[in-house]
């Protein structure tokens, strides 16, 4: 049987701040989110791509949480697959540890870059720049959470190069301790670009999306005056949600008319007091009747 090898650009990553781990990544492969990114809170996160084993998946994470550094895990991983040679990995613990290793048989120009906190590799690239400026991205970039490091990491290897196929699908992971909706596992982002033109401008959209319902819940909150109060009702207006007079009064309709759009919305969780709206939500009504 012919196995088709997951020919990509990705980076492993690791938050000492928040604690949590991700995988960001893009390929010209369908649906490359169900293969490469593997991740554990509190042990590790793992791409496994070229003629991917899922093995160096579901093995690593285990001797990542044996207590092997990611050098360690390698070894060990490659002396219990003779084809290691067609494989290419990148691992980083919850230490900040982090390797990664290209086989031999892996389509050129492959290779990678590992630093304190994260390792970029990639396979068929047009050249090292890609990994090269992953790394510069995901250095400099301190400031933002986890997950908007990785995809800005991933859209500067896109930029200076990328896959030299060309472009198809794209995928985020992040976990942390008790991330999920709900609390009950670590997945905390799990987002997945099958098939797209542009697929990592696709899983960027999907980030903001994601963290408008999940993310920042202290973001700014802005006074309703006036003004705006009329602008907020143009906007459920133009929304099919408020029916009527676009005056400046807080009256039980806009009240109801708010309510209804948070609901329809599903952004329940940035509700603000009366007479205040979440500016991320005035910004996503803005966004939504253009």
């Amino acid at each position: 049987m012919s196995v088709k090898r997951i020919n990509t650009f990705s980076i492993v990553g690791f938050d000492p701040d928040t604690e949590e781990l991700g995988i960001a990544v893009q390929s010209k492969f369908l649906a490359v989110g169900a293969v490469v990114p593997w991740a554990k809170a509190g042990v590790g996160a793992i791409a496994t791509q070229a003629l991917a084993n899922l093995d160096y998946g579901v093995d690593g994470l285990k001797f990542l949480k044996e207590g092997l550094k990611p050098k360690e895990v390698i070894d060990k991983l490659k002396n219990q697959d003779e084809n290691y040679q067609t494989r290419q990995v990148g691992i980083v613990d919850a230490e900040g540890n982090s390797a990664n290793f290209t086989g031999k048989g892996c389509y050129d120009w492959a290779g990678g870059i590992s630093g304190n906190n994260y390792s970029c590799q990639g396979n068929i690239l047009v050249g090292e720049e890609t990994v090269q400026a992953m790394a510069e991205v995901f250095e400099s970039n301190n400031n933002d959470d986890l997950g908007t490091r990785l995809v800005t990491a991933l859209q500067a290897g896109q930029k200076a190069g990328g896959d030299k196929r060309g472009r198809q699908s794209a995928a985020l992971l992040v976990v942390k301790e008790n991330g999920s909706y709900g609390g009950y596992n670590d997945k905390y982002i799990d987002l997945r670009v099958d098939d797209h033109k542009t697929p990592i401008k696709e899983l960027k959209r999907l980030l903001n999306i994601f963290y408008m319902y999940f993310g920042d819940k202290q973001a700014k909150k802005i006074k309703l005056d006036d003004d705006l109060i009329k602008k907020v009702k143009y906007y459920l207006t133009e929304l099919d949600i408020f029916k009527g007079k676009l005056d400046s009064e807080i009256d039980k309709e806009f009240k109801k008319a708010l309510e209804t759009f948070y609901h329809q919305e599903n952004f329940e969780e940035r509700k603000t007091k009366v007479g205040y709206i979440d500016q991320d939500i005035l910004k996503y009504m803005e966004d939504k009747i253009k």
